[in-house]
């Protein structure tokens, strides 16, 4: 593997694994996977030597330095393998989500000129196999999990163990070729294309390098102190910027241990086996969660309720106290002491908590009361600002945490805001240019400063405040201005709301949303009332269900600025889905498009109508077409 010292400096991703591999060896784990309900380890040897094997098996293909491959599936340790041998070869890796429909595949592919392909399984092979012919320069697909596809004979395809064959072959004529590859590489190499959300248009692919992954990690890992002894759970996209830095890099950088759940659906039961001192959700998720400990108190035993709603209140006073940095009196500290070993310690070893030092959400906004509620039962939440472009620009520090804010600058790190109150950024971590592209990249800076299109301000101890999109921002008829974004996370922090369209605008006199209910939560609590309902569309417009809905917006109303008030609102009769572009891969609406979509909708609610007849065309998994028709409430509030 050769000293640190003869590979110059370590300046690139490869260059870390190949350090940890020579520095810890088999003596310590790099990470594990759940596989077949048994956790199988890799050392950070056997992670190198995976790593080495793929890396010289791509070159033995044919991988040139600056070639691009894309990783099509769920977070696994393959997943990271893949990446970093593209990397260590002098590719670039492309991240693909495991969600994407074929036509987007395509488009990634087609757009990043990606010659190699490594696909999860039979479900991302078959879509391959679909657009093949429309995305001729991809000379290989390479499958790790082969489960179904035994049976395929395509000259295109190879599963991941032949790879690695081929890699060893190489090695035995060109046993240096892998060591002298990695030294080749530098800082400024580019390291991954991370395409955006595409949330205004089609998505642009942000070339990022080595460097601005490293430098701003290794701030952050030395102000939050991670260690070899942390644990890591991945299951975040790696098409994702903060799946790169919190899971990829900082792991390389710091040693920490990762651990990949067995499927989506294991996530939380593996979490509570794993116990994580480090977890990266993104605010749909801790939502999801938080929804999932209000609906579980509403089932549980009278008792329990009652301790629930005894002490939780108990939490919030002792958390907003540390927030605010006061000091509690003994009484409320005993009192705390009680209520953690009675209910939020039991809760937090439900949730696979119980271990969590430092709990991020990142992507996109929160509600305070997010944060307020994981605070008060002991899990340290703290909330990143960032994007693919620009890195982790502003983090919440232990002893300086304020719900409403997205923390103060990284080190390394500079904000100030334009006339217009955009936030423009200077960082370590800013990427090299958008791919094939080059007029997007020269109007997103002003003067040097990265322009965000993202609203906020700087309170008066340097927190970072987001309000929304510049384009997002409203105003309404009479010259209010209101933050749609401000009005939906608000919202969903309901447990029976699962995502909102807030609209209005200069021809309207106030706010009004459409709602989506969140059917698990909804649905048990009209069966604990023994409401009957066949469907998500049927239950959606049950008359309990609206005044439901609507006893949670006024209880938000009430903490809303006058203009930003919901004074209309409706349930739609399906969830925002991304297979049909109401939503990125990454869980963001796409606010023009559901505007349009729903331009019937938004124009009865303003119309004093009190039911909407709705046809609404649906896109199956499979492709097939459908619609869906439905009897809409519009509720005045």
């Amino acid at each position: 593997m050769g000293e640190e010292h003869a590979m110059g400096s370590v300046d690139t991703l490869p260059k870390f694994l190949q350090r940890n591999g020579d520095r810890y060896g088999d003596g310590k784990v790099a990470m594990r996977e759940k596989d077949r309900g048994i956790w199988k380890r890799y050392t950070w040897k056997e992670y190198y030597e995976k790593v080495r094997h793929l890396a010289l098996g791509l070159k033995r293909l044919g991988l040139g330095r600056g070639d691009k491959v894309a990783i099509l599936g769920e977070t696994k340790p393959e997943a990271y393998w893949a990446e970093l041998a593209a990397q260590a070869a002098g590719g670039v890796s492309v991240g693909i989500f495991a969600d994407c429909i074929p036509s987007e595949v395509n488009y990634y592919l087609t757009h990043s000129d990606s010659k190699f392909v490594f696909a999860h399984d039979q479900e991302q092979v078959d879509k391959l196999l679909q657009i093949r012919n429309q995305v001729p320069q991809v000379k290989k697909v390479i499958y790790w999990d082969p489960k179904g596809l035994w049976g395929y004979r395509d000259p295109l395809l190879m599963p991941l163990e032949e790879l690695l064959h081929l890699g060893q072959d190489h090695e035995r004529s060109n046993p240096r070729l892998f060591e002298e590859d990695v030294l080749r590489g530098t800082g400024r190499d580019p390291a991954v294309i991370l395409y955006t959300s595409g949330t205004t248009g089609l998505p642009k692919g942000a070339v990022v390098s080595h460097e601005a992954l490293i430098r701003p990690v290794e701030a952050f890992v030395q102000m939050e102190g991670y260690c070899g002894e942390d644990q890591y759970v991945s299951f975040i996209p790696l098409a994702w910027i903060g799946e790169q830095i919190l899971g990829v890099a900082s792991s390389l950088v710091a040693g920490v241990v990762v651990n990949f759940p067995e499927r989506a659906e294991t996530v939380q039961a593996n979490i509570r086996e794993i116990g994580p001192s480090l977890l990266l959700y993104a605010p749909r998720q801790w939502e999801s969660v938080n929804r999932a400990v209000q609906a579980k108190m509403m089932d549980a035993s009278s008792a329990k309720r009652l301790v629930y709603r005894l002490f939780l209140p108990l939490g919030y006073r002792m958390a907003d106290s540390s927030l605010d940095r006061r000091r509690s009196s003994p009484l409320w500290r005993m009192l705390h002491w009680v209520s953690h070993w009675v209910l939020f310690r039991p809760l937090r070893a439900n949730l696979g908590l119980k271990n969590v030092r430092a709990a991020y959400t990142a992507g996109s906004a929160v509600s305070p009361e997010i944060i307020r509620f994981f605070q008060a039962i002991g899990v340290n939440v703290k909330q990143l600002y960032g994007a693919s472009e620009m890195g982790i620009i502003t983090a919440h520090r232990d002893d300086d945490i304020r719900p409403e804010t997205s923390g103060r600058p990284l080190p390394g790190a500079a904000i100030v805001l334009s006339r217009e109150g955009e936030i423009l950024v200077k960082s370590q971590g800013m990427f090299m240019e958008y791919y094939k592209n080059p007029e997007a990249y020269r109007e997103k800076f002003d003067d040097g400063w990265f322009r965000t299109g993202d609203f906020g301000h700087i309170d008066e101890e340097g927190h970072l405040i987001v309000m929304d999109r510049m384009e997002d921002l409203r105003v309404l008829s009479d010259g209010r201005r209101f933050s749609p974004q401000y009005t939906e996370v608000r919202l969903r922090f309901s447990p029976y709301i699962k995502d909102v369209l807030a609209v209005g605008n200069e021809r309207r006199d106030f706010v009004a949303v459409l709602v989506n209910i969140d059917l698990d939560n909804v649905g048990r609590w009209a069966e604990a009332r023994k409401i009957p309902y066949t469907t998500f569309p049927d239950l959606s417009q049950k008359p309990e269900v609206v005044a439901l809905v609507r006893e949670e917006i006024e209880k938000v109303n009430r903490t809303l600025p006058e203009g930003a008030r919901v004074r209309k609102f409706l349930n739609l009769p399906k969830e925002f889905d991304p297979d049909e572009a109401e939503l990125t891969r990454s869980r963001k609406i796409r606010r023009a498009f559901l505007e349009e979509r729903y331009g019937d909708l938004i124009e009865a609610l303003y119309s004093g109508e009190e039911l909407h007849s709705m046809e609404t065309p649906v896109v199956y998994r499979d492709g097939r077409k459908g619609v869906v028709k439905s009897q809409i409430r519009i509720t005045s509030l």
